[in-house]
């Protein structure tokens, strides 16, 4: 029988994984599910759920949402402890790895085609393959560099979304503070992931005082709220939320440039999560660019880097694929 491996990406909201059977150095997927991540108490449950009659599993592999430390990840926005040793036992015996969710959705970009990725900054093309920075907001923000070298890419993992949030300008600086009084460190995090957008609106309330639409409360009330304010914004039925999400736009575009010139991402710097591609008209708009630009000396620099946004939302889950593979 031919090798089968199964593939995880594991977020704070969705769990999404993939059963693909090997053939050569390609993978032809059997199954696919997306669940909810609070729909079971581990992800052994999980698995043993989308597993049901599946037959023997020979290598695993899962992106999960924070640091993998002795195979072992206690993610922030996961309610799991999630061991490769437990995993490896639920799944009989079969090589398993954790690694991190930036980390797989590096190695999945490596798969894609130009068409799933949109163009924010064209860049330059570069004949030698050049370090990439990969950054991601969803429920939380992760951060990751994609190194070339000369026995091929190198994806490395990071915690960058925990780092201090740097306000641009008085506003971000009010926004800083407002969000000082309600948590004792103020990462990048708190501003760039859904509960982030959804913490700058709350922060123009306050800051301009004014009665909410009624359509508006409601739909906040009954509905994901980061979600109604980005639908609001796109839509241009509500002026705040409008504001709050160029703002988000403008602190992701500042970030990213903080990233990319961290490594020095001369390939590109890739956008990926679930929420850019829901709000690309916005970051088509240029303040995205005009944010990642704004580095005073080195903004020659960055021009010369392209900037993409991935629009495969199963990047990650490819790319854990291809690791368990390799593991075979």
């Amino acid at each position: 029988m031919p090798p089968v491996v199964v593939a995880g990406d594991i977020g704070g909201t969705k769990t999404h994984l993939g059963l693909y059977q090997v053939a050569g150095r390609d993978l032809t997927a059997l199954r696919d599910r997306t669940y909810s991540t609070r729909e079971f108490p581990n992800l052994e449950a999980t698995l043993a759920d989308f597993l049901a009659g599946a037959g023997v599993v020979n290598a695993a592999c899962f992106g999960v949402p924070g640091p993998v430390i002795d195979r072992v990840s206690r993610a922030t926005n996961v309610p799991w402890d999630m061991r490769e040793q437990s995993i490896a036992a639920a799944l009989g015996g079969a090589t398993t790895r954790l690694v991190n969710d930036l980390e797989a959705t590096s190695y999945g970009l490596l798969r894609l085609d130009d068409s799933r990725f949109a163009i924010l900054q064209p860049g330059e093309d570069r004949r030698v393959p050049a370090t990439r920075a990969v950054i991601a907001a969803g429920t939380g923000l992760g951060e990751a560099a994609l190194i070339a070298t000369r026995d091929g890419w190198h994806a490395i993992a990071s915690e960058g979304g925990h780092t201090d949030f740097a306000p641009r300008g008085k506003e971000q600086v009010d926004l800083l503070e407002f969000l000082s009084g309600e948590f004792d460190h103020v990462s990048f995090e708190r501003v760039l992931s859904g509960p982030g957008l959804h913490n700058i609106y709350r922060f123009l309330a306050a800051a301009a005082p004014g009665q909410e639409p009624e359509w508006l409360v409601q739909r906040m009330r009954s509905e994901d709220a980061s979600a109604v304010i980005s639908d609001s914004a796109l839509s241009g039925r509500d002026p705040r939320c409008l504001r709050a999400l160029e703002m988000f736009v403008e602190i992701y575009g500042a970030e990213a440039a903080n990233l990319a010139l961290k490594c020095l991402a001369l390939g590109g710097v890739y956008i990926g999560g679930g929420i850019a591609p829901k709000i690309l008209p916005l970051l088509r708009q240029g303040g995205f660019v005009r944010a990642f630009l704004d580095k005073g000396r080195l903004k020659s620099t960055l021009e010369r880097i392209p900037i993409r946004v991935v629009l495969e939302p199963s990047a990650a889950l490819i790319g854990a694929a291809h690791i368990a593979l390799s593991m075979l």
